[in-house]
């Protein structure tokens, strides 16, 4: 089992919110409070230090008592900006990234990662994603911290996917489908 103290975990909010019409996604309100705190309480004891990715109310996000983080580029270049630009600050062996808008993460969410990146020292994948049952959750996931230099490089080409820069390294996926409703995320005003 990995300690703690060899995580950090990051939070993803620093979107446009284009589909909750240009909304900050991480601050909407939801059973009285901000989806990011929801996110944050189950991350943080999960993890040695915690970092929030925004782009905009970065006073607001400050608030939730973790190191914030912006993109260095401009006109929000998606979750790979995000995590780019939080990298100098990742001191321990893992991150563990997770979006702003899942408020339901299980407890065991970055053992239940990190576990494969730690099987063998000679052959472990370099990130580990959840998958539900149903679908990849590619902004649920547990990653090397010396693979986080090639985002750069990734990012430089033009390319923004996480699930095609994924393809890029030494991937596997982690099945939550005992759990698959831990990943409904709040993408929508409804």
């Amino acid at each position: 089992m990995i300690k703690k103290n060899k995580v950090t975990g990051l939070i993803l909010a620093g979107g446009a919110g284009r589909r909750v019409g240009d909304r900050d996604k991480g601050l909407i309100t939801w059973h009285g409070e901000p989806l990011v705190a929801h996110v944050s309480n189950c991350l943080r004891p999960q993890v040695s230090k915690l970092l929030i990715s925004c782009n905009r109310n970065v006073a607001r996000y400050e608030q939730f008592g973790a190191q914030t983080v912006t993109d260095d580029r401009e006109n929000f270049q998606g979750p790979l900006a995000g995590l780019e630009a939080a990298s100098p600050l990742i001191l321990t062996d893992f991150i563990v990234v997770v979006g702003c808008d899942t408020p339901h993460l299980p407890d065991d969410l970055a053992s239940r990662l990190i576990a494969p990146l730690t099987a063998s020292a000679s052959d472990s994948p370099e990130i580990s994603y959840a998958h539900d049952g149903v679908r990849e959750q590619y902004l649920c996931a547990a990653i090397r911290r010396e693979c986080l230099t090639s985002v750069t490089h990734y990012l430089n080409k033009g390319y923004r996917a996480v699930g095609d820069w994924y393809k890029t390294r030494y991937t596997v996926a982690v099945d939550f489908s005992d759990c698959e409703s831990s990943f409904r995320n709040y993408n929508r005003l409804a």
